[in-house]
This record gives C-alpha cells, structure tokens and sequence, in this order.
C-alpha cells in the first residue's frame, strides 16, 4: 500500500489496539466478524468501490456501512469498518487487504491474550516447513477446483487437536480464503504478523542438528544486541549444512555454516 491507504492502514491499526487493549472485547469473536466483512467487500466489488470513492462524503460512506452491517456483526467491529470507510483508500481493494490484516491480528490478540503467540508462531512456521515438503498436500490445498468444506475437513484432521485453536483458524481462512496470494506467501505474512504483535524480528535458524536451550538463548541475546530488537527464532534442522549455523532475518543472511565456509575456501583455491 502507498500514499492514502497506508496512512489509512496505520490508523485503523491504532483503532484495531485500542478496541483489543479492552479486554471485554472477544478478540476471536472480533476476527471471525472482520473476516466476513473482507469476503463481503471481495465477493461485492460494486460495494467495495461505493465505499470507497473519494467522491462521496467520508461520513456518507460509514453511514451506508453501518446501515450494511449493524445487527450483523457486533458492535466493536462495526466501529472499526465504519472508522476505516470514512478514510480515503488509494485503491479500493486496499480497504478489504486492510481488513483481513486487522481479522488476522484480532486473533494474534486473542492467542497472546491465552499466552499462547509463542505456541501460535511456531506451529505457522511448521506447517509451512510441512507444506513445502509435501507437493501432494500442497496441491489438496490449493487446488481450485476443491470445495471449501473438504479442505476445512483436511486441516482439521491435520491440525485439530495438534495446534493451538488460533492456527487452527487463521491456517483454515488463509486456505479457504487465499485472496490471489500464494500459500507460502500467506504464512510468510501471518508469521511476520504474529512477531509484531511483541515488537520483534523472526530470525528463520537452520543448523545441521537441533540446538540446545544455552545456544538458543545465547543466539537470541546476540541477534537481540546486534538488532536492537528482540528476536524471535524460527528453527529448522538440515544436516547439509554441516555445522554451525545459517540465520536468516528478511533478506538477511548470516551465514556461519561449515559448507559455507568450505564453498569459500574452494572459491578461493580456484581463483
């Protein structure tokens, strides 16, 4: 989003945290209501835009929402869409991506809420480390042409039980509900999500064997120090590497494997 939208973006952030800093306000119950309005605005594009156009007033276009929603959703999420119409949207579609996010970070809220991000953050990343070593559940999950209640059906029997409820929910909408995007990139989105949520940076660790309690928490104080902000890790296992280990933070590599150092010192005797 640029221009207009991200401001737009920004505010009903604020909005989102405001509405969830009261705790009589069901988090869960909030995600469930704003990602029914986000499939609204995708199956109604013609609303969309109406709720959207910079012609019309912004009080104009949250009244026409509230007239939509009111006795539909409850009343904290009808304050939050009317709040984020009567901003001005570079795009239309910007709205409803909007408003997924904030459906998504309601249920984040609701999970650190339980004390369970933690828990929440881990389980995305290794659904999605078991996605892409499966190509045949891949595919169930994203064929097209399957209905929406079999690959609900899969994920529960896949996840039911084994993950905390809010993966459970947020996997299951980012599947049923993929909105153009790639599965990868919809996790690779939660999960950034999710660290927000405590201000912190995923740092994504493979080493060549798992690492032990003292490493984690000397490699977490160390990226912490070098970061300026707390680190989240993500760990994976990959005996290629060796040893040692590869630490990757967005598009940052830190790499201090032993194949790498062997690669260099290979690249080194040929040149």
């Amino acid at each position: 989003m640029n221009g207009a939208s991200r401001e737009a973006l920004a505010s009903a952030r604020e909005q989102l945290d405001a509405l969830t800093d009261n705790t009589a306000v069901d988090a869960a119950k909030l995600a469930e209501e704003l990602a029914a309005v986000t499939a609204l605005l995708d199956r109604e594009v013609s609303l969309r835009r109406v709720l959207t156009d910079p012609a019309q007033a912004g009080e104009a276009r949250a009244e026409l929402a509230g007239r939509l929603l009111g006795g539909r959703i409850g009343g904290p999420a009808t304050d939050l869409v009317t709040g984020m119409v009567r901003a001005r949207w570079s795009r239309s579609r910007d709205l409803a991506d909007a408003l997924e996010e904030l459906a998504f970070s309601a249920d984040l809220v609701a999970a650190q809420r339980a004390g369970a991000l933690d828990d929440v953050e881990d389980e995305l990343f290794r659904f999605g480390r078991i996605v892409g070593a499966n190509p045949e559940l891949r595919r169930a999950l994203t064929d097209r042409n399957a209905a929406a209640s079999a690959k609900t059906e899969l994920l529960r029997s896949l996840l039911g039980g084994r993950a905390n409820p809010v993966t459970e929910r947020v996997v299951i909408r980012l599947v049923v509900q993929p909105r153009g995007r790639s599965l990868e990139a919809g996790l690779d989105a939660l999960s950034k999500l999710a660290a927000h949520r405590r201000d912190r940076m995923v740092a994504v660790v493979t080493s060549a064997v798992p690492l032990g309690e003292g490493q984690r928490e000397r490699l977490s104080a160390s990226l912490t120090a070098l970061y300026g902000r707390q680190i989240h890790l993500n760990l994976d296992v990959d005996p290629e590497v060796l040893g040692g280990v590869q630490v990757r933070i967005g598009d940052e590599v830190i790499n201090g494997t032993i194949a790498e150092r062997l690669d260099e010192a290979t690249r080194r005797m040929a040149g």
